[in-house]
């Protein structure tokens, strides 16, 4: 049992022997991994965001499938085993798999290597990795008496990485090669467990391995990995206190603030529990910072190879339908941009019915993210041209500095709807509209685009910690910066927002029609 007097935050620690015996919180996901071995499928597939405990899960399985009892003392599953086993386990990361075959096979080798020690197998050294693999599981099954379990974790790394390159097609091959034994192998075989980002089905494990059971959806395993909202008053009630106190909010502030952040994924459409990223609360409670841990983790490494053009269709994700099948069974290559953002964790379930998925941001984080990375493309700018200016803004924004934000603003847009080609289809305000919103959401700010009320829609408004901006696009020849002031008091635009805390601001901003920039500001009082 953890004592919550001396306990550390398991801050990048992978390993459930090391959180277990080196006094890390480990929140206890026991009882869901016994369910899952002993009353589900034999063969399963687990999909989850990058950095959502997928690892740990692994290795928590490992564990209990080696019977490895001490490291479960005190959690829920000691109260359902009664007949602790240790099967023969033989475990693959892909993600050290590399990209292309020759890397592929390479990490293959060593660990079969591994293996064959293990059991004392003389390889052939003239063996297909496929028979090598055959004869470890044969062997570890006759050696031992017991059945196999065989964990692989982030089964779709290389074929992720080698997509849209001439590697992609043998890395598969390796794939149907080597992992058509699980299916040949299943008398040898007492549980099969894969977890992966994206979902590559017909090219790859799925193609040889069609007895998989997904059971990324199912309802049972909506919370098998992350943290939801019992978890963190049953685990993490002395770190909130704590982030509470170094920042001088109150718990209910400091737990709301990484509500809107962290949370915000549902899985099932059958258990719309909250689930909160583990990777970014964790660190945020370690450092007790409100910042954006997702951009650092990778997540965003492979966008440009799975959606063309994602700058110019940011505004589709907000809320975008999907079809069910689209979503739970199609191969990520052929699924659409909405397949990929939702399995890599840009998006999320937010409501279903029979027609289908809504998905939408789950957490600022996210969506932070995503806008930030899109955002020197959308610029034509290096990412290094804009940071100062983005700080500038951000600070200058936050502090109600309204002459000097509009400057750097007016800087970070220059000539951009005009130069960027790609912008042709649109509408000149519909350009300038995304462009300022996605610099604003890059940024970190609480946007909302062409938000309804009673009165009419309001093109912008932007949240800070201390104010709320109400902005009103207008070209120069469409009355500028005049009409749009006026229609903010004659539509009562502030209205809405006037019994928040924070000053509300009405901005009207004046761009020139022939997409060369912003010409001037003006505050609706």
């Amino acid at each position: 049992m953890t004592d919550k007097r001396f306990r550390r935050l398991p801050v990048g620690i992978q390993s459930f022997k090391v959180i277990r015996e080196e006094n890390y919180l480990y929140v206890d996901k026991s009882d869901i991994v016994w369910n899952m071995v002993n009353l589900g499928e034999k063969y399963n597939y687990l999909s989850r965001p990058r950095r959502f405990g997928k690892s740990v899960l692994v290795d928590t399985l490992e564990s209990y499938l080696e019977g490895r009892k001490d490291l479960f003392e005190g959690l829920k599953i000691m109260q359902l085993e009664k007949d602790w086993k240790q099967y023969p386990v033989i475990r693959l990361d892909m993600s050290r798999g590399g990209a292309n075959e020759d890397t592929l096979r390479s990490y293959l080798n060593l660990r079969f290597k591994d293996y064959e020690e293990k059991y004392n197998i003389t390889p052939d050294p003239t063996a297909m990795l496929a028979d090598r693999f055959h004869a470890i599981i044969a062997t570890a099954y006759k050696q031992t008496g017991l059945r196999v379990a065989v964990l692989i974790d982030e089964y779709d790394s290389p074929l992720q990485h080698s997509w849209r390159t001439p590697d992609h097609e043998k890395c598969t091959g390796v794939y149907r090669e080597v992992f058509a034994i699980l299916k040949a192998d299943d008398e040898y075989e007492q549980f099969v467990f894969i977890t992966g980002i994206t979902k590559f089905t017909q090219i790859s494990l799925f193609s040889v391995l069609n007895n998989l059971t997904n059971i990324s959806f199912m309802p049972e395993y909506a919370a098998i990995c992350g943290i939801t909202e019992e978890e963190i008053e049953e685990n993490f009630m002395p770190e909130l206190k704590k982030m509470s106190e170094a920042n001088g909010w109150s718990v209910q502030e400091t737990h709301d603030r990484l509500k809107a952040y962290y949370d915000g994924y549902h899985f099932s459409r059958r258990n719309m529990v909250d689930v909160y990223n583990p990777y970014s609360l964790v660190n945020a409670l370690k450092s007790k910072e409100i910042i954006n841990f997702w951009a650092s983790s990778g997540a965003t490494s492979l966008l440009p190879k799975f959606v063309d053009n994602i700058e110019l269709r940011l505004g589709n994700y907000e809320k975008c339908s999907v079809m069910r099948n689209t979503l739970e069974l199609s191969d990520v290559t052929g699924g659409g941009a909405e397949l990929f953002l939702y399995q890599s964790g840009y998006l999320t379930i937010k409501e279903s019915d029979e027609f289908g998925y809504i998905l939408g941001f789950p957490n600022e984080e996210v969506k932070q993210a995503l806008y930030e990375t899109v955002l020197p493309t959308l610029a034509m700018r290096s990412e290094n041209e804009i940071l100062s200016l983005q700080a500038c803004l951000y600070r200058e924004l936050g502090t109600g500095q309204i002459d000097e934000a509009m400057k750097s603003l007016k800087a970070l847009i220059a000539d951009v709807p005009y130069s960027n080609k790609k912008l042709a289809s649109m509408d000149m305000e519909e350009r300038y509209r995304l462009i300022i919103s996605t610099i604003l959401n890059a940024i970190g700010l609480n946007v909302e685009v062409e938000k309804m009320i009673s009165t009419g829609r309001i093109d912008m408004t932007v949240k800070t910690s201390r104010y709320i901006y109400v902005i009103e696009l207008k070209l120069h020849n469409n009355g500028g910066k005049e009409a749009a002031t006026e229609q903010i008091l004659n539509r009562q635009y502030m209205e809405p927002f006037k019994a928040d805390k924070r000053q509300v601001i009405g901005l009207g901003i004046e761009l020139d029609g022939e997409g060369k920039g912003l010409l001037g500001w003006k505050r609706a009082e």
